[in-house]
């Protein structure tokens, strides 16, 4: 067994992701995301002595979000088909009123997935999906 492992080619093995989402307003998205969601702010990014950046973080997760500069049209829509998915070992639905309590909205409320998981989700600003989860105990 040990040399067949050695004869497959080697594949790719990560230990993290750290999404970088581009958004409409700065301010507004460190706002959201540290403000409401809870994140802290790691890091920001500067040119020009203009903020153009941000790293936020939760735990082990890293969100970078980086101000649009526009070259692509100001109607340019984002957050279209992207979802993110945060998983956690707190509970949601204690976690969803948190967020609740800040000013955030919920686009899901806390439910049983038929995949082992409960989960609630929220949309940022620029429509970025985000649904924070937790194992459910079996």
């Amino acid at each position: 067994m040990e040399e067949r492992r050695h004869q497959q080619p080697t594949t790719l093995r990560l230990r993290s992701v750290t999404p970088s989402l581009t958004v409409n307003d700065l301010q507004t998205s460190l706002a959201f995301y540290r403000d409401v969601l809870g994140l802290h702010l790691a890091e920001e990014y500067q040119r020009d002595g203009q903020r153009v950046g941000a790293r936020l973080e939760a735990g082990a997760v890293s969100v970078l979000l980086a101000q649009d500069d526009f070259a692509k049209g100001r109607d340019r829509k984002k957050g279209i088909g992207v979802r993110l998915y945060w998983t956690t070992a707190q509970n949601v639905d204690d976690l969803a009123k948190a967020i609740q309590s800040r000013g955030g909205v919920l686009s899901q409320l806390p439910t049983d997935q038929p995949w082992g998981a409960r989960d609630f989700a929220v949309t940022d600003p620029d429509g970025f999906q985000i649904s924070i989860m937790s194992p459910m105990p079996e």
